[in-house]
């Protein structure tokens, strides 16, 4: 019997090719196991923050963030976030940039981590960026992150409690350490079985394609 691929997903959900890469990761794992012989797949998500000193409460809107972050013009931050809404839309994604709350994400990847250990990662990641991206909703407060993790099934004193206690501060740390290891310095970036790396938000053609040769060499491994 082969072993699950473990595929470790280092993003931020703030980060907008991040969600589009999850989606995209997941019609190309939903491609793969229609296949006769289909992968079998464990997805981990990981801590990166793209921009750790933003304040909770970010003065202005996405335009103005990413002038001010990338150096740029916001005529040219419009046409970057009018692009990236573009792909987002062929994804499936609903964009409303016009909505959203820049906000601190460390409280979000908390979240992420308790949820793992809840056995509700998968389903938070979605919420957050979910919220965050076609929402409006701000996740810097502790209240919407309790509300949001409710709606998963987690229960909201012990998320609470989690959050205010930063007990999972040192996971978040622990990821981004490891991602500094793997020399990691964008996101989304992809880790299967710890030694195939991907880089960005792939087709989802490209996915189903990279799970079936690995499981593949799995099996030709388990077979010699």
């Amino acid at each position: 019997m082969t072993d699950a691929i473990k595929i470790d997903v280092w993003s931020d959900i703030a980060c907008p090719w991040c969600y589009i890469g999850k989606r995209n990761l997941e019609k190309g794992l939903a491609e793969a196991s229609g296949d006769e012989d289909a992968p079998v797949v464990e997805v981990t998500y990981h801590s990166f923050e793209l921009s750790p000193d933003t304040p909770v409460d970010f003065e202005g809107g996405e335009t103005d963030y990413l002038a001010q972050h990338k150096g740029i013009s916001p005529a040219q931050a419009q046409q970057m976030l009018t692009r990236v809404t573009g792909v987002a839309a062929d994804a499936g994604l609903e964009y409303r940039f016009d909505q959203l709350k820049h906000t601190n994400t460390v409280k979000s990847h908390e979240l992420l981590h308790f949820a793992k250990d809840q056995g509700r990662q998968l389903e938070m990641a979605e919420r957050l960026m979910s919220a965050y991206f076609t929402e409006g909703r701000h996740l810097g407060r502790e209240d919407e992150l309790v509300s949001l993790a409710s709606e998963v099934g987690l229960d909201a004193d012990e998320t609470r409690e989690a959050l205010r206690s930063e007990r999972y501060l040192p996971a978040v740390r622990a990821d981004q350490a490891q991602a500094a290891a793997y020399g990691i310095n964008g996101v989304p970036f992809f880790v299967i079985n710890s030694k195939y790396g991907v880089s960005g938000a792939q087709p989802a053609e490209a996915f189903a394609q990279i799970v079936r040769q690995v499981w593949a060499e799995e099996n030709e491994s388990v077979e010699a």
